[in-house]
């Protein structure tokens, strides 16, 4: 038996035969051509041709994992796209007079490592993003493909790494979990394994796949990170015993369906979902979450090629708190800049894109982008339980300005007779130190709080959340993090506000019983998680 330690990023535990992820990419040769035109319709043909099967794996991410993890194939379909990238495959075919699939690769090879030697987290991610693109676009040309054998067996699936497309092309019915010898927990694949429900381990090291072959026996223990290769009978049994008892608990979880999130002592907690677009409301429903505390509007933005309109954006919102039916659903108003970039708002390129112009900074400085979303959701929320929240505060006088908007916007719908609530809440997202450490000034402005504890984290231990070399250093329990979470708690309450954590924090359940104890009202998180924790909260004595 070999044992591989990496990181898991879905609890579970998988036993069953290896299949070796297989990449059959046809070699990309360098052909002298005469017919450079030719040779640049197919490369047009070939795009059409992946933009068509791109589009199929994002129908099939949307039912599988949701918009929001959809979004990375109309980012891929958009690069496709891309002017630079066009250029330079054309420019290479022209003047080199080569074939199309040459051009391709080098296109490829030039794009990624320039993205990847940029000082820009979000830009070095797009290197494995250039690749992935130009692997399907050859793969295209030369109708090859990628994947593993097919069988009727269900499989552990190991790789030296799977690109999202890869990932959701897989028949996640075959699938038992997934390994792979590099990545890092905030991957779209790690996301990805993560929203389609299947046990998976990343960056088990690079001598994982010389060691392995297909029809090995695995075991797969996500919650551990280990991965055991021809393991022993005694791993066998325990590990077994592990799976049937996570099988247990989960029938038990649905056995909670309908029933209250109150502690023992009656303490009522609302739980809430947070998805990333309308296709993530199946989802809330589905765990019995009490409303969505976290709607990310942004998606309404990446998924447009230009802005969207207030009509485009009242129908979605609209949608939306229909579907919950009279359920609180608190939307965040646009939160982009940092790592999510959107080529039609023609963002400067910053040193520092987490500390730059962002979300809540974007909307003050362009009023018209943050009018045209504030009309949108006041008129939305006369068919719902709407909350409105806006992301990124550091100051007073910011709050002040997003009030008078909103009053500004208020008065227009008057004035129109468009009907609204004017009873709609209003809440700030407390994601950065100075807006925990102003709490007691912000407090009496809003009418709710909600902690982003993923940027609250970055912010306050200084680790670029998005730089895989600093997740050792990344305490999320650090008592900073705690004490600025309680100090909000205590000012909210101390002014007729209730708070919430919508971070990943409010998932972790070795936190459940502290942040109750602090006095957060509510937790939001992924739906998945939302049974999970209100068994956590219903074996909770607070009177102890």
């Amino acid at each position: 038996m070999v044992v591989y330690q990496g990181k898991g990023v879905y609890g579970a535990v998988a036993i069953g035969k290896v299949s070796v992820f297989k990449r059959q990419a046809a070699a990309v040769r360098r052909v002298s051509i005469e017919d450079t035109a030719a040779e640049i319709a197919r490369v047009e043909a070939a795009k059409a041709l992946a933009v068509e099967q791109l589009s199929a794996i994002h129908d099939k991410a949307l039912k599988e994992v949701g918009e929001a993890n959809a979004e990375i194939f109309e980012i891929h379909i958009m690069m496709l796209d891309d002017e630079d990238y066009n250029d330079s495959i054309t420019s290479i075919i022209e003047t080199q007079k080569v074939n199309a699939e040459y051009a391709v690769a080098a296109t490829s090879d030039n794009f990624s490592e320039m993205f990847a030697n940029m000082d820009d987290a979000y830009m070095q991610a797009r290197a494995a993003d250039v690749k992935d693109i130009s692997n399907r676009l050859i793969a295209c040309l030369t109708d090859s493909g990628s994947g593993t054998e097919s069988s009727d067996e269900k499989m552990i699936v190991c790789a030296d790494d799977l690109a999202p497309s890869e990932t959701v092309s897989l028949d996640k019915d075959k699938v038992l979990a997934f390994v792979t010898a590099f990545g890092s927990s905030n991957s779209h694949t790690a996301i990805l394994a993560r929203n389609m429900n299947i046990p998976a381990v990343i960056g088990v090291g690079e001598d994982f796949l010389n060691s392995i072959a297909d029809g090995d026996m695995m075991i797969v223990d996500g919650h551990t990170g280990e991965v055991f290769v021809s393991p022993d009978d005694e791993t066998m049994k325990r590990l077994s015993a592990k799976q049937e008892d996570d099988a247990r608990k989960k029938k038990l979880l649905q056995d909670l369906k309908g029933k209250e999130n109150v502690t023992l002592d009656g303490t009522k907690v609302k739980i809430y979902a947070n998805i990333g677009g309308v296709g993530g409301i199946g989802a809330v429903l589905a765990n019995d979450a009490g409303g969505i505390g976290l709607f990310r509007s942004e998606f309404l933005y990446l998924e447009s090629e230009d802005y969207p309109t207030e009509e485009q954006q009242f129908n979605a919102y609209r949608k939306v708190l229909e579907s919950m039916s009279g359920k609180k659903v608190v939307i965040r108003t646009l939160d982009i800049g940092a790592d999510k970039q959107i080529d039609y708002f023609r963002l400067d390129k910053e040193d520092n894109p987490a500390l730059g112009f962002r979300a809540i900074r974007i909307c003050l400085t362009r009023p018209e982008i943050f009018r045209t979303q504030l009309r949108a959701l006041y008129r939305a929320s006369a068919f719902g339980e709407l909350g409105i929240m806006f992301p990124m505060i550091t100051s007073v006088s910011e709050v002040e300005k997003c009030l008078a908007m909103c009053g500004e916007v208020k008065k227009e719908l008057d004035d129109a007779g468009i009907r609204y609530n004017d009873k709609t809440e209003v809440g700030i997202m407390i994601e950065t130190p100075a807006a925990a450490v102003i709490s007691d000034k912000l407090a009496p402005l809003v009418d709710f709080f909600s902690v982003g504890t993923n940027d609250l984290t970055q912010y306050t231990l200084a680790c670029d959340r998005q730089n895989a070399k600093l997740e050792s250093f990344v305490d999320t329990h650090h008592e900073a993090v705690l004490r600025l979470i309680e100090m909000s708690a205590k000012n909210a309450h101390a002014n007729n506000a209730w708070i919430g954590i919508c971070g990943e924090l409010a998932a972790d359940l070795t936190l459940t019983e502290a942040f109750l104890r602090m006095g957060i009202d509510e937790l939001s998180v992924s739906p998945p998680f939302v049974l999970p924790l209100r068994e956590k909260v219903r074996s909770i004595d607070l009177n102890k």
